[in-house]
């Protein structure tokens, strides 16, 4: 929610835009913004995963949301003709994709000259603990390989360094601005931490769900010292982290 609301107060949403989202998922950003552009205004909720398309239609028929339609679309490929929207959002989106570059090309493309863009993408490793220390474990006790940061789709590849920047400059945009927006994760106890990143990391559920019970209660064990900072007495659990949003204009 922070992060959704940051985006949407960059976006600088008013009555009767065309606005897209990209990477909607379940479409909770987007959702929000649906509220502020009436009357007049449509939002078009997108993801190029059907499922999820499924997911947001059912969740904005249950809010009663009218003003929205829904659409397949892939970032690097956005089926929309050029300058027809006022506003693109997308939430942890676009530093999961392997040319990150085509798609800021084409989010301006649609855009109208001066309409506004709000990205969100996770900040450094080291101020997201929530999604570092179980891969961590594993690196630790040998049971998995180092991950590459830099690598395409990394969640952390447009992290710091002023990547975002970069890239969003490059595709075109001016008045870039990224700001740090706090994300904190809260949890009643370490197994709790550890049974949700089984369910949300396809690489830590696998290869956590193939250890012998030595070596998972083993992995359990280091997640649980490394988090130990995060820890309260009674044993719930507060990890901190981080998300960068940014908005530009085209």
């Amino acid at each position: 929610m922070p992060v959704s609301v940051a985006m949407i107060d960059a976006a600088g949403l008013q009555p009767g835009q065309r606005v897209l989202e990209l990477a909607a998922g379940p479409g909770d950003t987007g959702f929000m913004a649906a509220e502020l552009i009436e009357p007049g205004g449509t939002l078009i909720s997108s993801d190029g995963a059907e499922a999820m398309l499924e997911v947001a239609r059912g969740r904005a028929a249950a809010a009663g949301l009218r003003n929205v339609e829904f659409a397949p679309l892939e970032l690097e490929w956005i089926d929309l003709a050029a300058a027809t929207v006022d506003v693109v959002l997308c939430r942890w989106g676009i530093m999961l994709i392997v040319d990150p570059a085509a798609a800021a090309r084409e989010v301006r493309r649609v855009l109208r000259p001066g309409g506004r863009a709000a990205f969100a993408v996770w900040d450094e490793r080291d101020r997201n603990p929530w999604a570092t220390l179980p891969h961590a474990a594993l690196v630790a006790l040998g049971l998995a390989e180092p991950p590459d940061p830099d690598a395409p789709g990394s969640m952390f590849s447009l992290a710091g360094g002023g990547r975002l920047t970069d890239l969003l400059e490059g595709a075109g945009f001016t008045d870039v601005a990224v700001e740090a927006v706090a994300v904190a994760r809260a949890y009643d106890a370490i197994e709790e931490f550890i049974a949700e990143t089984a369910e949300i990391s396809p690489s830590f559920s696998v290869a956590f769900r193939e250890l012998s019970p030595a070596h998972r209660a083993a992995v359990t064990e280091s997640i649980a010292a490394a988090a130990a900072p995060f820890i309260a007495p009674d044993g719930s659990v507060r990890l901190p982290g981080s998300s960068l949003v940014a908005s530009a204009t085209a």
